[in-house]
């Protein structure tokens, strides 16, 4: 955590007991872990904390106070006490059965912590048995009680005195906990923890200003005191996102320091050749881009651009003629995608460009599965400088691959490579040149996450679409209204017919609802007459291909896939698609799917089919969807859904550097403070930066990547 770590063994600072019981419920080993475990929520004098969106069968714990209080007798004779607790928010209902001494611990009137299995009667949260601390008033004489699972307290001393000093707090901290460690047994063992950790050395050397130290923080969140949590918690989130920049800093200073094949932009060359003989305008977006570009490309310090737009935005179109300029100057250039379907889609369609251009450009393709004849001869014209533009997948990246002279990298749907596998590639240049290096994506980023996560790369965005894009009408039909699903069916037959073509998008092979199932259904019982297609990705590559082909071609009317369409075919002819159980799909993934239609001159329609609710949360975020089409509004909510913790999916040795406070929806100017102090620290020193993000695999250079 920022050049701190507390490797104390919780077996040499807890009981025994205790110290097994941490690492059989939470897989906790040392003081450290235990430290940055989740504080859920805050009860600030003792209320505050309930049920908010915990769901049947969740753990949860409250406190409030017991409002209403009845004793009653079931049919069988058994004694039944229910009360009442009125929290600030909520009134949670509470029922004890054939416990004689519960009415005596909690009559009206008594604020107490409760913690137990949610459940939902009409709506409203029960809780049944929860265990309990009773918490008494100051000055009311009434011993602090506490029952079940507190007795495990005793480990710590005086069950009632360790109680009580846990819950004697202006701000007492709720963690996440399990049915076997709950929030208190939690606390009582980090209060030993922070007993014995000595004071910390401030990481940074400094303060930063208008923050508490470190040690401060560390110690703040489990027990506040009398300020705000608030305080001690954005210390850390500063520390969270100095951590991201510090690494981004360090990789914008190394870039820097390279030095890359300057590749100047001529007059009368292939680039000028190629824009004068699109049969289209370039957009002003575009045009700009291209500017940014070319103008990085020419200089001696390797560019590191990601290029960001919509899906049919026009990418590729502006990273070729960015090659062009690369190959006026006599170098090669590369380009990645994570796939052979899209490999070989990005070969033909690159060749094709250029053929009709009138362009004598050679366009080489390497992937892993090519016949070992057609490879050799593939890395023969690489090696030697025949091929001009090589298109391929993982492939590139093996040290058999040897280019002649690498000038420009292009990275497609960047999102799905790492930053390793990025500079792997930018070390196939000649005589120690870094090549330039653009990456792109479809998937449009939020600037919170740009600033950070991509914070090594310089951002241009396409927001406009080409002329002749059409729109996409969206709708969500849920399966448990049958008419709908037979009018989604009807509608996809009905642009059959009126001579378009259709996807349907299963979430899997096999099983129920998988492409197997859903393509016999479709040819065998509702378009008998048609000819309905299948590819996914356990077919063989040939066979891919053909299936790619005839539906570009319009053999194929509809095609179920799985998401292996998602990125590389372009059939302009395809104009509806529905995707099955679209409640398993990222939102960014949906609306990279749906942009595989409305690439035509036809209004074009994508059917969202979902087993939940519409007013459940799956529901709702596919009704989201479905009223924008703006990629940029759909990575907020992406963002939203998928929560910080798994936005950066960070492949770290071992190291677990999900983030725990920081968020990119609501810490956008902690964010940007961070960024400042991190270019600066670096610059001031740089040793000292590696140094304070070296638990972040600077040594095996496994940078943060995008999952």
């Amino acid at each position: 955590m920022l050049g701190w770590h507390d490797e104390r063994l919780l077996k040499d600072i807890l009981p025994a007991k205790e110290a097994t019981a941490i690492k059989k419920a939470l897989g906790y080993t040392t003081a450290e872990e235990l430290l940055r475990h989740h504080v859920r929520k805050y009860s600030h004098h003792g209320s505050g904390v309930g049920i908010g969106d915990a769901t049947e069968g969740d753990l949860v714990t409250i406190v409030g106070q017991v409002a209403f209080a009845k004793q009653s007798y079931t049919q069988s004779g058994k004694m039944l006490y229910k009360v009442t607790v009125l929290t600030e928010t909520e009134r949670i209902g509470i029922s004890f059965f054939g416990a004689k001494h519960i009415p005596r611990l909690l009559p009206e009137g008594t604020r107490a912590l409760f913690t137990g299995k949610v459940k939902f009667f009409r709506n409203e949260p029960q809780l049944s048995h929860p265990e309990f601390i009773v918490i008494p008033d100051p000055g009311s004489g009434r011993r602090l009680t506490a029952t079940g699972g507190m007795k495990s307290l005793a480990a710590y001393g005086d069950v009632e005195e360790v109680a009580l000093r846990l819950v004697d707090r202006e701000y007492i901290p709720i963690y996440a906990g399990t049915a076997t460690m709950t929030t208190w047994r939690i606390m009582a063992a980090v209060q030993r923890v922070l007993e014995t950790m000595p004071v910390i050395k401030e990481p940074l050397s400094v303060v930063p200003e208008g923050m508490p130290s470190f040690d401060e923080a560390i110690r703040g969140i489990h027990d506040p005191g009398h300020e705000s949590p608030s305080t001690f918690i954005n210390r850390l989130k500063y520390n969270e996102a100095l951590s991201l920049a510090t690494v981004m800093a360090i990789r914008r200073a190394d870039t820097k320091n390279r030095k890359a094949p300057p590749m100047p932009r001529a007059l009368k060359g292939h680039q000028h050749m190629l824009i004068d003989a699109l049969n289209f305008q370039l957009t002003v977006g575009q045009k700009q881009v291209i500017r940014e570009i070319s103008a990085d490309i020419e200089q001696r310090v390797p560019m590191s651009r990601l290029l960001q737009g919509e899906v049919g935005s026009g990418k590729t179109i502006v990273s070729l003629i960015a090659m062009l300029q690369a190959i006026d100057s006599g170098r090669q250039c590369a380009m990645l995608a994570p796939t052979e379907v899209l490999a070989t889609q990005h070969a033909r369609s690159l060749s094709k460009t250029l053929d009709d251009a009138g362009l004598d450009i050679n366009v080489v393709l390497l992937t892993g599965s090519m016949p070992t004849g057609a490879k050799k001869e593939a890395l023969l014209e690489i090696i030697s400088g025949d091929a001009d533009i090589v298109v391929g997948t993982h492939a590139l990246i093996q040290d058999t691959v040897e280019f002649f002279d690498l000038g420009l990298v292009v990275v497609d749907e960047q999102h799905r490579f790492g930053v390793e596998q990025r500079d792997q590639l930018r070390t196939k240049g000649r005589e120690g040149l870094t090549p330039h290096l653009l990456v792109m994506t479809a998937t449009p980023i939020p600037r919170t996450i740009a600033m950070t996560v991509f914070g090594d790369l310089a951002v241009s965005t396409l927001r406009e679409l080409p002329g002749g894009r059409r729109p996409i009408q969206t709708s969500v039909i849920p399966d448990h209204k049958p008419g709908w699903v037979k009018r989604g069916w009807e509608r996809i037959g009905e642009e059959v017919l009126a001579g378009r073509q259709a996807y349907v998008v299963c979430p899997r092979i096999e099983g129920e609802g998988g492409v197997l199932e859903i393509h016999a259904y479709l040819s065998e019982q509702v378009y008998p007459g048609l000819n309905v297609g299948m590819l996914h990705g356990r077919m063989d590559t040939d066979l891919k291909d053909s299936v790619m082909q005839e539906f570009a071609q319009g053999e194929i009317d509809i095609l179920v896939a799985t998401t292996v369409i998602e990125v590389g075919i372009d059939v302009a002819n395809a104009t509806v698609m529905l995707i099955r159980e679209a409640e398993r799909f990222g939102v960014s993934q949906i609306h990279q799917l749906r942009g595989r239609v409305g690439r035509g001159q036809h209004d074009s329609l994508c059917l969202l089919h979902t087993t939940f609710d519409e007013d459940s949360p799956q529901g709702q975020r596919l009704a989201a969807i479905s009223t924008t089409t703006d990629g940029f509004q759909l990575s907020e909510l992406d963002l939203q859904v998928r929560q910080e913790g798994d936005v950066l999916g960070t492949r770290q040795s071992g190291s677990d550097t999900k983030l725990r406070h920081l968020s990119f929806i609501s810490d956008q100017k902690i964010i940007e403070r961070a960024l400042i102090d991190a270019t600066e620290l670096v610059a001031a020193s740089r040793s000292r930066a590696l140094e304070l993000v070296s638990d972040i695999a600077m040594i095996n250079q496994e940078y943060l990547e995008k999952s």
